[in-house]
């Protein structure tokens, strides 16, 4: 094991110790970009000083694994994707008395609103229970909020319309000057909770996960462990949505389901 790797190593089990959250098995180009960020932004000269200061500097800690959290998203992000979810997913949950989706490494809310906004113009929002985790607990906090910049909204307006929208977009929330606030109704059966795709286990058996680029940044061990984390979490029949970069191909699971839609990367349980 070269230096950099081993300064790293005992960085991620300083950080697991600490914290409780291990990025151990986490992809080591895209951990080390952000641990060099965090260095350059406060002026830290080494890995090895960076270990030491977390230890000592509660802040840096968390600054640390905000670093660590992926919060890139947008609402309808990858509007095809949703557009998929309405023409494949959606009639086979209409068949279904009460609905329940996770969406898996949810950051701050933007494709779980989405989400609502299409099962409101589907008919089915009051008979969905939404799961919206994430591990990162201040980002959590902004998901609950349901308000998004204003200066964003235009081009989720483009995303929406692209996606298969019914109605118009501005409906759903309300402006000030610098936030669209989305009414509450939308969020009236989401329960957001902290969860750690890592070291969490299962908690609920559910028709439709969606965790889209989540895993990309897991080693290729760890993809397998939260695979089977998913596969053990939906009932018979559920559907998995995957990133656009992410696929079951390489997975020992990729058997036990069937494609929905492998351009969105969309799958269903059959075993």
């Amino acid at each position: 094991m070269d230096k950099k790797k081993l300064e790293v190593s005992l960085l991620l089990e300083a950080l697991y110790s600490l914290s409780g959250f291990d990025f151990r098995q986490y992809n080591q180009q895209s951990i080390l970009r952000r641990i060099e960020h965090r260095m350059r932004i406060n002026n830290i000269p080494t890995i090895s000083r960076l270990t030491e200061s977390i230890i000592y500097n509660e802040e840096l800690l968390n600054m640390l694994l905000n670093d660590f959290s992926i919060n890139v998203t947008e609402m309808f992000r990858d509007p095809s994707f949703f557009r998929a979810l309405r023409e494949n997913i959606i009639p086979q949950l209409q068949k279904l008395e009460k609905i329940r989706i996770w969406h898996a490494g949810c950051a701050t809310g933007e494709e779980v609103y989405s989400m609502a906004i299409l099962l409101q113009e589907e008919g089915l929002l009051d008979r969905t229970v939404m799961y919206a985790t994430d591990m990162n607990e201040s980002v959590l906090k902004k998901a609950q909020q349901g308000a998004f910049p204003l200066q964003k909204m235009q081009a989720y307006t483009k995303n929406y319309i692209l996606s298969g929208g019914t109605e118009g977009f501005s409906q759903y929330y309300k402006t000030d000057n610098s936030y669209a606030s989305f009414h509450p109704y939308l969020r009236e059966n989401i329960m957001f909770a902290q969860h750690n795709l890592v070291t969490d286990q299962s908690f609920q058996e559910f028709d439709v996960i969606i965790c889209r680029n989540v895993l990309i940044y897991f080693s290729p061990e760890l993809q397998h462990d939260v695979h089977r984390l998913f596969y053990d979490s939906l009932a018979h029949n559920g559907f998995l949505g995957l990133g656009d970069k992410e696929t079951l191909q390489f997975t020992p699971l990729a058997p036990k389901y069937r494609t929905i839609s492998a351009s969105e990367r969309i799958y269903q349980k059959k075993l």
